[in-house]
C-alpha cells in the first residue's frame, strides 16, 4: 500500500485540468467517496495494527495534498477564466437591450398637461380618499343625489362619510378654499366608480379637470380653450361640437363631441354610429359652489372642465378595450413609444 501512496502523491502532482470537467473528473478519482484515496482508506481498515502505524500517517497526508491540490486547480481554473467558454456559445446573435416603454395612460395625461400648461395652466393634486363635503356638497349635489348611494360610489366609512372620490373635482374645491382668484389649474388622478368592468368601462380610471376662475370670464373663453386643445391633441382637422348638457356643479353646461377617429365619422360601435364621440363635460362653474369655497359670484366667474384620459387615449391610439390599460400585457404595452 505504501508503494501505491506513493505513486498517488506524485500523480496528484502532475495533473492539470484547462476545464470544469476535468476539475470534475479530478475531485472524482481522488477525493470523493468512490475514489482512490477513499478506497485505501477502506483497506487500511483491514490492515494489521503495526502497519498502520505506519501507513496510517503517510494515507492521511495524501488526502490532505488531493485536498489541497483541487482548491489549487480550481483557483486557478477561476482565475484564468476557463470552464466558462464551453457553456457560452459565442455563435449565438447578441439579444438586443429592451428599452422601457411609457403606459399609454401617462403618455396621454403628459401630453394633455403639456398643452394646458402653454396656455397658463398649473397641475394640482388632491387626495383619493375624501369626504363627502368636497366630493359632493360643496359640488352642488342635492342630498338624493343617485352618485351618493352604494350602486354608484366606494363609500369607506358612514357618519361621517369617507369615500373613494368619484371625480377629481375635489382638487378644485380645496384649490378655491385655499386660493384667492385668479385660478388656472388642471386636476390629472384617479378616480373610482363602481361600475360592471367591460369594454367601455371600468371600475376605476383617470380623469383632468381644469378650472379657471378669475373676473370676467365668459363661455367663449372656455369654448376657445377646449377648441385649442382638441386642435392639439387630435389634429387641425378634427371636427367639434359643443351639445348643452347638466352638471350639478355648472351653469350653463355642455358636452363636448369629436368626429370619431375611428371610423372618421362613418359610424362604428365606438362612437355608435353617430360619427361623434364624447371627449368631455364642461360648463360655466355654479355660483353655489363659488359661495361654498368662500368666492364671491358677483365679483368672479369662471368655467370647469372634465375629460376620460382613457377615453382620449382610446381616441389617440384607436384602442377599443378599456380593460387593456390595467391587464399589464407587455405585448400591448411595447407597442407604445419608448422612453429614450
Amino acid at each position: 500500500m505504501q508503494e501505491l501512496i506513493t505513486k498517488l502523491s506524485e500523480e496528484l502532482n502532475q495533473v492539470s485540468v484547462a476545464t470544469k470537467d476535468s476539475l470534475e473528473s479530478f475531485r472524482l478519482r481522488f477525493i470523493s467517496k468512490k475514489g482512490q484515496i477513499a478506497q485505501l482508506f477502506e483497506e487500511f481498515k483491514q490492515m494489521p495494527g503495526e502497519e498502520k502505524k505506519k501507513v496510517g500517517k503517510a494515507l492521511n497526508e495524501l488526502k490532505r495534498s488531493a485536498e489541497s491540490r483541487f482548491k489549487e486547480l480550481q483557483e486557478q481554473l477561476d482565475s484564468q477564466g476557463s470552464g466558462t467558454t464551453e457553456d457560452i456559445d459565442l455563435s449565438l446573435p447578441p439579444v438586443a437591450d429592451a428599452i422601457g416603454n411609457m403606459h399609454p395612460l401617462n403618455l396621454t395625461r403628459y401630453k394633455i398637461i403639456q398643452i394646458f400648461e402653454r396656455l397658463g395652466f398649473n397641475v394640482s393634486d388632491g387626495p383619493e380618499i375624501e369626504d363627502d363635503w368636497h366630493n359632493f356638497s360643496a359640488l352642488n349635489f342635492p342630498d338624493n343625489h343617485p352618485a351618493r348611494e352604494m350602486q354608484d360610489t366606494f363609500f369607506i366609512e358612514k357618519n361621517p362619510d369617507m369615500l373613494l372620490r368619484t371625480h377629481t373635482s375635489n382638487v378644485q374645491i380645496r384649490l378655491m378654499k385655499q386660493q384667492k382668484p385668479p385660478i388656472r389649474s388642471i386636476m390629472p388622478g384617479r378616480v373610482y366608480r363602481n361600475e360592471a368592468i367591460s369594454a367601455r368601462a371600468h371600475c376605476f380610471f383617470h380623469q383632468v379637470e381644469g378650472l379657471y376662475v378669475d373676473k370676467n370670464v365668459s363661455f367663449a373663453d372656455l369654448k376657445q380653450t377646449l377648441y385649442h386643445f382638441a386642435k392639439e391633441m387630435y389634429g387641425k382637422d378634427i371636427k367639434i361640437r359643443f351639445r348643452p348638457s347638466f352638471f350639478p356643479f355648472t351653469e350653463p353646461s355642455a358636452e363636448i363631441d369629436i368626429s370619431c377617429l375611428i371610423c372618421q365619422g362613418d359610424g362604428c360601435t365606438v362612437c355608435k354610429h353617430s360619427g361623434w364621440v364624447e371627449i368631455a363635460g364642461s360648463g360655466m362653474v355654479h355660483p353655489n359652489v363659488l359661495k361654498n369655497c368662500g368666492i364671491d359670484p358677483e365679483e368672479y366667474t369662471g368655467f370647469a372642465f372634465g375629460m376620460g384620459i382613457e377615453r382620449v387615449t382610446q381616441l389617440r391610439y384607436r384602442v377599443n378595450d378599456l380593460r387593456l390599460y390595467s391587464e399589464n400585457d407587455i405585448r400591448f404595452l411595447k407597442q407604445f413609444k419608448p422612453v429614450i
